[in-house]
């Protein structure tokens, strides 16, 4: 039988080995000659003659046809020729990162009529570009960036009808933007266009009103760093899907268009460094905007427009030279996401007053050479702030910030004190992960229209980090960013080193599929970094990985051992497979709880568990790096919460309990229990637990947005209109209608709360922190009587009072919650009751905002068109009601927040943990109310463990 077997095998492996070593179409093995001829580092199966038989790094094949070159950051050295051209069943051409590669363009690329993606930048092409390229119907990628083009850019790019991404940026090209005419195509007709990317070129000329439209769809639109003049023209304020918009450091005459406030979705806008007249452009309304700069224009002399109190999402400020003066209004330094506000050389005068409100995130206010003769600065601000050259500098010269040297920020790079201090040998560095020496796969980040201005935010680039190594699929705190600045284009350019999991070096295929995620925007960062480019360096592969041609027979010998190996290892396999079985039946670790609490019968044997599943404790100390506090996320009194990503990619976040907070054996078990067999979209999902070593973990699904809580108070950055908050309101009452009516038994969460309410990458609601849950196992009874456990806000004061706990306790706490949604304030603020604050306020005889104007989170107040305003009020004063019987069921207020949204016409089908609670004790006798005495209480935080996850809004499909 085993004779027999080997015999079959040998037979279908040459036969398969003779398939696969059959010869490719000879057009191609031609094409790809002078490929091979300019490989500085030959790998051995390019000496076989034949791409589609062998294994050949970088190449894709098809019925004997090559289909797609991927050869970034391959050492590609010399000129490609037109055999290129007869490659023409090609579909993606990726030769980037090959700064060696140089010459013109041959025209002949225009042949390859199936090519969807040419990627040809950061190499040394010259010469003009082809108009042939024009010819490539199916292109929809085209990226010819930092290479040394000259001459103007083709008008039959205009025919490229598919094309989203054109990126000619970095070059020598000159002349104007074309646009059609009757007789030729222009860049106007790329009505599928979501990037232009011109900047860093010469081109003169005007900016074509032909060049765009109302029916466009571009998002980026970067002609930065050319000789274009003229005037801006009008047409661009048709485009309302922009989102960044750098015409900086061009020659742009005129006033800016009336209509630019059009761009409401607009979140960078830079017109610096050009010669525009006028007034200063009117932002009313792009309340999207986090980042301006305006300066060194011509600007009429003005004082400061009342739309500096008007953009709640501002992070950045830049008006050098702009010619503004009287005073400076202290709402500017109050936004909620302000970090810089640099106004120097500008004419401020008078008193310079700070407010009372600072932004949590100011870092520098920088207002040299102004007429400021007084300044009045809150104890809360002890950041950077800069005003010499004002008068009040000269009465007070010593003061701090009439110093020019003051301390400045260290710009962020990854940490390696753990490493100690282990030296490197040339070429290799200190891979953060392992703290060991290896050959990084490096380069440079150029975003080139961040959203923000400091480069020292650890959080901010903390983020950057797992980005990188989640969605590039590496181990997790395998990357190392150094030396963050903005350069002379305003662009923020970092130093990046990726590592390899072991060893010392990536192989080939890991360094084309990373340089291609990189050079195709495959790869997105957190969307407040922007768009970028990335130019790597050449990869040092080792000596070993050269070689010549090997023989036919050679390889028959190799894949014959390699078959025989592979069966002894199968064989070895099982039989480890077979011990290890054994090993953990004895140890008990296929059963962990076990041993949990053996006087109690139940707790004996594993939760009965519904898609979660048991993680060992090595497992989630290695996907969290040990712990590490790079990846801590949330901390409170139970203990701390950490971003992981586990072996098969997914990022998850762990639930760590500390020592003293930890349930007994039977209580985590039913809480897992619990966790396990509640599924449902608007519930965080439980993927599983760890019980070992004295540890108690739980494993959720990661939720990008964090909670609700952080976006309202402004500290996660996500906006959150009107019709966000009233989905976010419809998906987490949802879910509690779910714990309520759907699951058998009923449960009642017991601590709703906006920290509990996560939000995914989509924005949809989801109910997390069941630690404090109860089962409504006896429903004749209707309630369950219990020790009063919530947070102070939130909680029922029925329940308190009675201690019977209901379904409607659930209710008063979403009440709370659906109050939040419209003030963004939290419950008790400096003993205000959020409840008590606003039925005291409530007037109906104001339809717009019922008497609560003051109270409104502003977020919505200024956005107008509140949909249903009145009712969604109304039915968050029911849900409040003293009496649990006056209060609606959770299905009634789905329902009635259903009807809301489906009212003005939207889709209702997609609507979008940790025991954080405080217990209180109940004194023997009657409870007082909770509520009435509660401006005698300490009560500003009663947030015990917030989880909280990063602050990436959602990314779209086409790269940024």
């Amino acid at each position: 039988m085993a004779t027999a077997f080997l015999l079959l095998f040998f037979l279908v492996f040459f036969a398969a080995f003779h398939i696969i070593f059959s010869s490719t179409d000879p057009r191609d093995a031609a094409a790809l000659q002078s490929l091979k001829n300019a490989w500085q580092n030959v790998p051995p199966s390019w000496d076989s003659g034949d791409p589609c038989g062998t294994p050949w790094e970088g190449v894709k094949c098809k019925d004997s046809r090559v289909t797609a070159l991927g050869l970034s950051t391959m050492g590609l050295k010399g000129k490609l020729t037109g055999d290129i051209g007869g490659l023409t069943e090609l579909i993606s051409l990726d030769l980037s990162f090959n700064p060696n590669l140089t010459g013109s363009l041959t025209p002949r690329l225009g042949d390859l009529q199936n090519l969807n993606i040419l990627i040809l930048a950061g190499c040394g092409f010259t010469g003009s570009i082809p108009n042939e390229l024009g010819n490539l119907a199916e292109l929809y990628f085209l990226a010819l960036n930092s290479n040394n083009f000259t001459g103007n850019i083709p008008p039959s790019l205009g025919k490229l009808s598919k094309v989203y991404w054109l990126d000619l940026a970095d070059n020598q090209l000159t002349g104007p933007i074309p646009v059609s005419t009757p007789f030729t195509p222009g860049l106007d007709l790329l009505r599928k266009a979501k990037h232009f990317h011109f900047n860093k070129n010469k081109l003169s000329g005007p900016i074509p009103p032909e060049l765009f439209s109302h029916d466009m769809i571009l998002i980026h639109v970067l002609f930065d760093g050319n000789q274009l003049n003229g005037t801006i023209p009008d047409s661009l304020g048709e485009v309302q899907t922009l989102e960044v918009l750098r015409l900086d450091r061009n020659s742009l005459t005129g006033e800016a268009p009336t209509n630019l406030n059009h761009l409401t979705n607009l979140v960078e806008l830079n017109l610096a460094h050009n010669q525009l007249i006028g007034p200063l452009p009117d932002l009313t309304g792009m309340n999207m905007l986090n980042y301006v700069d305006l300066s060194s224009n011509f600007f009429v002399t003005s004082e400061a427009p009342a739309w500096f109190s008007t953009l709640p999402f501002l992070t950045t400020l830049v008006i050098k030279h702009g010619n503004l003066q009287g005073p400076l209004p202290s709402t500017i330094f109050s936004y909620q996401q302000i970090e810089q506000v640099l106004l120097k050389n500008n004419a401020f005068s008078g008193q310079l007053d700070m407010g009372e409100i600072i932004g949590p995130k100011l870092q520098l206010v920088d207002l040299q050479n102004n007429n400021i003769s007084s300044v009045t600065i809150t104890t809360k601000y002890t950041s950077k702030l800069i005003l010499e050259g004002n008068p009040v500098c000269s009465a007070l010269p010593d003061t701090n910030y009439c110093q020019f040297q003051q301390p400045i920020a260290k710009a962020y790079s990854t940490s390696l004190a753990e490493c100690g201090k282990t030296q490197c040998p040339g070429g290799q560095k200190l891979s953060p992960q392992r703290c060991e020496c290896a050959y990084p796969y490096a380069g440079t980040f150029y975003f080139r229209a961040p959203y923000f201005k400091d480069s020292s935010d650890v959080k901010r680039f903390q983020s950057l980090e797992m980005s990188l190594w989640v969605k590039l699929g590496l181990a997790p705190g395998s990357v190392l960013l150094q030396d963050p600045f903005y350069n002379v284009d305003d662009y923020l350019q970092v130093q990046l080193a990726l590592f390899p999991p072991s060893g010392k070096y990536f192989n080939r295929t890991e360094i084309m599929r990373i340089g291609f995620d990189l050079s195709n925007q495959t790869y997105k960062p957190p969307r407040e970094f922007g768009p970028y480019f990335f130019v790597a360096s050449p990869y040092p592969f080792p000596d070993e990985d050269r070689g010549t041609s090997i023989s036919f027979i050679a390889v028959a010998g190799i894949g014959i051992g390699c078959a025989l190996l592979v069966l002894g290892l199968v064989g070895v396999g099982v039989y480890a497979i077979r011990q290890k079985k054994r090993a953990e039946k004895a140890l008990g670790l296929s059963r962990p709880f076990s041993s949990w609490t053996p006087s109690v019968k139940a707790s004996g044997g594993a939760p009965q568990l519904k898609g979660a599943r048991w993680f060992s404790y090595v497992e989630l100390k290695k996907c969290t790096n040990n712990f590490s506090g790079n990846n801590e996320i949330g901390s409170g009194g139970y203990g701390k919460v950490y971003r992981g990503m586990l072996p098969e990619g997914q990022v998850v976040a762990i639930k760590r309990a500390q020592q003293g907070s930890m349930h007994s054996a039977l209580e985590f078990k039913t809480e897992i229990e619990l966790l396990s067999r509640v599924h449902h979209k608007n519930l965080v999902g439980l993927l599983g637990f760890c019980f070992e070593q004295g540890e108690q973990m739980l494993v959720y699904e990661f939720m990008a947005n964090g909670t609700l809580r952080e976006s309202l108070s402004g500290r996660s950055g996500v906006h959150l209109d009107w019709k966000r908050r009233l989905r976010i309101a419809l998906g987490s009452a949802r879910g509690l209608s779910y714990l309520h009516e759907l699951a058998d038994p009923p449960i009642i969460h017991r601590d709703i709360k906006s920290s509990n309410i996560l939000l995914d990458e989509n924005l949809t609601a989801k109910v997390a922190d069941f630690g404090l849950s109860k089962l409504v196992s006896d429903s004749a009874k209707g309630h369950v009587s219990t020790q009063v456990k919530g947070t102070l806000g939130y909680l029922d004061p029925e329940y308190y009072m009675t201690q019977q706990l209901t379904e409607k306790s659930d209710v008063y706490s979403f009440g709370v919650v659906m109050l939040e949604l419209i003030t963004a304030k939290q419950p008790i603020v400096k003993g205000k009751y959020i409840v008590r604050e606003v039925r005291k306020s409530i007037d109906k005889n104001d339809e717009e905002h019922y008497g609560l104007t003051g109270m409104m989170d502003p977020v919505i107040r200024n956005s107008g068109n509140l949909v249903a305003f009145g009712r969604f009020l109304e039915l968050a004063m029911q849900c409040v009601e003293e009496s649990a019987a006056e209060r609606p069921t959770m299905s009634e207020v789905v329902k009635a927040i259903e009807i809301i949204l489906q009212n003005d016409g939207m889709n209702t089908n997609s609507a979008s943990a940790s025991s954080s609670a405080t217990e209180f004790g109940t004194a023997r006798g009657a409870p007082s109310h909770p509520y009435n005495d509660v401006t005698k209480k300490d009560v500003s935080d009663f947030y015990g463990f917030d989880y909280s996850g990063g602050y990436s809004p959602p990314t779209r499909v086409e790269p940024k």
